[in-house]
C-alpha cells in the first residue's frame, strides 16, 4: 500500500539493468545515471548536508537468483530505511521461466528486506506486447507477476509503482535504442513515479504521453529494424545461448552506503 511522506536517511537499490541505470545518461565516472540516482539526488536535497547515503547493488543481467544470492545479504546489512527491488524480468524474458520460483525467490527478498525496517519500494513491469512485435508470448508470464507484485504491495511498509498501466512507456522515445532498457526520459519518469510512491508532492504527469511524435517513413522504420537484429538482438541471443551475462564479472556501480549529494 503506498507510504506516506516521510524523511529517509538512506536508501538501497537491489535488482538489474533496469535499477543500474542502463541507457540513460552516462556520469563523469563513465557508469550510467539511471532513475534509481535520480530519486537518490532529489531525497537527499531533503537532507541535511552528508545526512543522507546511498547504495547500489543493480548489476546488469542479473536473474532473480543471482539478486537473491548477491546483493540480498548486503542490503540487509546496511541498513537503509529505503530499498528499492526491481527482479524477475530477466527471467521471464528466458524460455522455460520458471515463474513459481521467481515469486518464491523475490518474494523471500521482499520479505527479508522488509524485516529491517525499510520501506520496500517493488515495481510492476511495462507491458511489452503495446510495442514489441513477438512479445504476446511472455504476457502470461508477466501478468502473474504482476499480480504478485501487487500483492505483496498490499502489505504495511511497502509501495508498488505500476509501470504496466501507464501507456506512456509505449512510446518508443521513452526506450533506449536496444528497445529494452529505458532511454533518459524513461529513467526520468520511473524516478518520478518512485517518489509519488514515497508520498512526495508530484512534479509532474509521469504517466502523461508525449507530445505526438513526427511519423516515420518505411525506409526509417526497416533501417532501425535492421540495425537494432544486427547490433542489440543478436548479440543478445548469442549470450542466452552460451550461457554468458552482459553483468559477468561486473561490480555493482555504488556497493557501499556512502553520503551522497
Amino acid at each position: 500500500m503506498p507510504t506516506t511522506h516521510r524523511s529517509y536517511a538512506g536508501y538501497v537499490a537491489v535488482g538489474d539493468s533496469f535499477t543500474e541505470g542502463m541507457c540513460d545518461d552516462v556520469l563523469p565516472d563513465g557508469h550510467y545515471r539511471g532513475w534509481a540516482d535520480r530519486v537518490a539526488s532529489a531525497l537527499a536535497a531533503e537532507a541535511p548536508a552528508d545526512g543522507f547515503r546511498y547504495a547500489n547493488l543493480a548489476v546488469r543481467g542479473k536473474l532473480i537468483g543471482q539478486i537473491h544470492d548477491e546483493q540480498l545479504a548486503p542490503a540487509t546489512a546496511m541498513g537503509a530505511d529505503l530499498v528499492t527491488l526491481a527482479g524477475g524480468l530477466n527471467d521471464v524474458l528466458r524460455p522455460g521461466c520458471d515463474i513459481d520460483r521467481v515469486e518464491r525467490l523475490l518474494g523471500r527478498c521482499a520479505a527479508e528486506l522488509a524485516a529491517t525496517g525499510a520501506t520496500v519500494v517493488l515495481f510492476t513491469s511495462t507491458d511489452p506486447t503495446r510495442r514489441l512485435a513477438g512479445s504476446a508470448r511472455l504476457l502470461p508470464t508477466i501478468l502473474r507477476l504482476k499480480a504478485f507484485v501487487q500483492e505483496l504491495g498490499q502489505q504495511d511498509g511497502f509501495a508498488v509503482v505500476d509501470l504496466f498501466s501507464a501507456p506512456c512507456f509505449d512510446d518508443r522515445r521513452l526506450w533506449a535504442e536496444d528497445r529494452l532498457h529505458l532511454s533518459p526520459e524513461g529513467h526520468r519518469r520511473v524516478a518520478e513515479g518512485v517518489l509519488e510512491a514515497l508520498g512526495r508532492p508530484a512534479a509532474f504527469d509521469w504517466r502523461a504521453p508525449l507530445p505526438p511524435a513526427a511519423p516515420r517513413g518505411r525506409a526509417e522504420r526497416l533501417r532501425s529494424d535492421a540495425r537494432w537484429l544486427g547490433t542489440h538482438l543478436g548479440p543478445w541471443i548469442g549470450r542466452r545461448l552460451t550461457g554468458r551475462s552482459s553483468g559477468d564479472g561486473r561490480p555493482a556501480k555504488r556497493p557501499e552506503l556512502l553520503p551522497y549529494r
